[in-house]
């Protein structure tokens, strides 16, 4: 499994970096992105089996990041960001992401949301 987190905090990709190991999931390799822009050069020049990236961030925020890369390419895409009103997260399947985890979370959160996209 190869991850790729995006969001415009290092401190806040470390903290879901860890949750993920925390969580038990079993990944080969985690990315990082700090914005939309870095990311969709990422996903070019890598293959993800999972993307997630937060929502507010300068330079291209998550929504329009996957609004991008649905234009060319269908990995999952999860949300973790504070936007967690229901307009917020419906706006975000509509456009292409596969679910939404708000922050703050746990490890157990992430183990709910995410196990559906982990193999074996």
């Amino acid at each position: 499994m190869r991850v790729l987190i995006v969001d415009d905090s290092s401190v806040m990709r470390k903290i879901v970096a860890r949750g993920l190991r925390q969580a038990g999931f079993k990944i080969d390799d985690i990315l990082e992105a700090g914005d939309g822009v870095e990311a969709l050069q990422m996903v070019t020049a890598h293959n993800f089996d999972l993307i997630l990236s937060d929502w507010n961030m300068p330079n291209m925020d998550g929504l329009t990041f996957v609004k991008e890369l649905r234009k060319s390419d269908d990995t999952p895409v999860v949300m973790v960001t504070t936007e967690g009103g229901e307009g917020k997260v419906a706006e975000a399947i509509q456009n292409g992401a596969n679910g939404h985890i708000k922050k703050p979370f746990t490890p157990e959160d992430l183990k709910a949301t995410l196990g559906q996209f982990f193999r074996g």
